[in-house]
């Protein structure tokens, strides 16, 4: 069976309930792949390529990408293979990062990509491209120009594809589809333009339909197939990419954390005892095997960094379970002592990397964030985002408000909605008691609630994780797709990804957390030390 491109405007493809939603409908039309493509980025993708798996559809890893300052102007860019994923990756970086970044510089460089438009333009310009595929979008109101598109394929020989680009899942999304778009512009539905839209029949409908659209023109489904066969991009899902730490030249990194180990323990526990040693060569024979070396001796260098600059900090977590972070100052706590098992901190069995927590100075933190990014090289760090989704009281206020109700008049009936699920809204007059003068039983506000509650767990916005932070052993961008914080101005790059997407790509996340309480205790030190002179 064929792939449908999957268009995710204004995040309401994005969220992982209704990528979940996607992949099972899938999974019913008896497809054997699937392409969900991002507006400009890949926020959903390792989401989605877990669910497609776990279902047995082929994952085709793409992105829409549109010409900055014209919208109507797009590729979709589609991975052929692992190198294609990394120059997606790159293109999209590109695309969020560089203000000079234009389509037409783009659509004729990568040969491990496939590139679908239906613009004449960029079909002109990269007509060369044996990659490149026209796109006849089969709607009535693209008809004239599919049929534009059609010609000029034919008449310069170039590939095209059949295409029912897909915003919404079902059609009775299209009104919250509109609502979405419209809180995406900060707009009201009414003063929606309409180009700002999209056709109602964009929703995932059965592939035999674009079929029998097709049966003119088989060449459109041929090609379709011939892209499905040809991307095959292994992610390697769960399968860890460890950054290397940089151990002299005269040891390895095994014989260097050994040595920090031996070292640190001598000096905790005066007497080495047999107790030690083999809880010791145990805990180093599991961090082995595991190959988890690197990724101690890093947070062991940053520990060691901030003690140099005299920082305090504190280590916590099920990391105190282990005397390997005992002995080389990770942690404070001595396991043994306190008859703690270190299964429950690193295990054989374990799904997801170790977590490490080390708490900094709130003052102190952002010092030592940044000898991370000047030790192992900006190209190869990256603070993770957040995905902020919407809750009750966010949805409602901004459905209220593409509905045209002022500020004001919205803040008279959310601050009676508690911070909750957005789900919550069609009855929580009977759930919450702060909530019971609450009365949606006329319109608009029946509709406003109605739709409120479909954007539970929507994202929102990107946001920055409050202490995560990736190390890669190449360019991140291999990985990952990047994008300024929301406030571009600060200069902070973050993933698209989220700690979730990162932790199944593979990719090691180290925490390093801001306490305020550290700070204080560092001030009173100083302070008490100033009084003594």
């Amino acid at each position: 069976m064929i792939h449908i491109n999957v268009h995710s405007n204004h995040s309401l493809l994005s969220g992982t309930s209704t990528i979940n939603e996607l992949v099972d409908k899938a999974v019913s039309f008896n497809m054997n792949s699937l392409c969900l493509t991002d507006t400009n980025g890949m926020y959903g993708l390792i989401s989605f390529a877990k669910r497609a798996i776990e279902k047995g559809i082929k994952p085709i890893f793409g992105a829409y990408i549109d010409e900055p300052n014209n919208s109507s102007s797009y590729v979709i860019i589609l991975a052929k293979n692992d190198s294609g994923y990394s120059d997606l990756c790159k293109i999209i970086t590109s695309r969020k990062l560089n203000d000079d970044f234009t389509l037409k510089n783009i659509v004729k460089k990568f040969k491990d990509l496939f590139i679908i438009t239906p613009d004449v333009n960029l079909l002109e310009i990269a007509k060369d491209n044996k990659n490149i595929f026209g796109e006849l979008i089969l709607t009535p109101s693209y008809k004239s120009h599919c049929r534009l598109v059609y010609d000029y394929c034919i008449k310069n020989r170039i590939k095209y594809i059949a295409s029912n680009p897909i915003y919404f899942n079902n059609p009775e999304d299209y009104e919250l589809h509109k609502i979405v778009t419209a809180i995406g512009l900060n707009t009201t539905v009414s003063n929606l333009k309409e180009d700002e839209i999209t056709d109602s029949d964009f929703y995932f409908a059965d592939p035999k339909e674009l079929i029998k659209k097709c049966k003119g023109i088989p060449e459109a489904i041929q090609n379709l197939n011939y892209i499905e066969d040809n991307c095959n991009v292994d992610l390697k899902l769960h399968q860890y990419k460890f950054p290397n730490f940089p151990s002299p030249i005269y040891e390895t990194s095994e014989s260097m954390l050994t040595r920090l180990c031996y070292e640190g323990a001598e000096k905790k526990y005066k007497v080495m005892s047999a107790q030690v040693i083999k809880r010791l060569n145990y805990e180093l024979q599991v961090i082995k095997e595991m190959n988890f070396v690197d990724y101690f001796l890093i947070v062991w260098d940053i520990v060691k960094e901030a003690q140099k600059r005299g920082m305090m900090f504190i280590g916590r977590g099920s990391a105190a379970n282990s005397i390997v972070a005992y002995c080389i100052g990770l942690t404070q706590v001595d396991p043994l002592e306190h008859n703690l098992y270190f299964e429950r901190f690193l295990n054989k069995g374990r799904s997801s990397p170790p977590d490490v927590d080390i708490d900094f100075s709130w003052k102190e933190r952002d010092e030592i964030i940044k000898y991370v990014f000047d030790k192992y090289g900006y190209e190869n760090v990256a603070m993770i985002s957040t995905h902020v989704t919407f809750r009750a009281k966010s949805a409602f206020r901004e459905v209220a408000k593409v509905y045209g109700f002022s500020n004001d008049e919205i803040t008279k009936f959310s601050k009676f909605i508690p911070w909750t699920n957005a789900k919550n809204l069609l009855n929580i007059s009977n759930i919450f008691p702060e909530s019971r003068s609450l009365k949606f039983n006329e319109e608009p506000w029946i509709s406003i609630i109605k739709y409120a509650s479909q954007l539970a767990d929507y994202p929102r916005h990107l946001s920055i994780h409050p202490s995560g932070i990736i190390i890669t052993p190449e360019s991140i961008v291999n990985y990952v797709a990047l994008e300024y914080a929301s406030n571009k101005g600060l200069g902070l790059i973050i993933t698209q990804p989220d700690m979730y997407s990162i932790e199944d790509l593979g990719l090691i996340k180290i925490d390093l957390l801001s306490q305020r309480s550290l700070g204080v205790l560092r001030d009173t030190i100083l302070d008490l030390k100033a009084k003594k002179k």
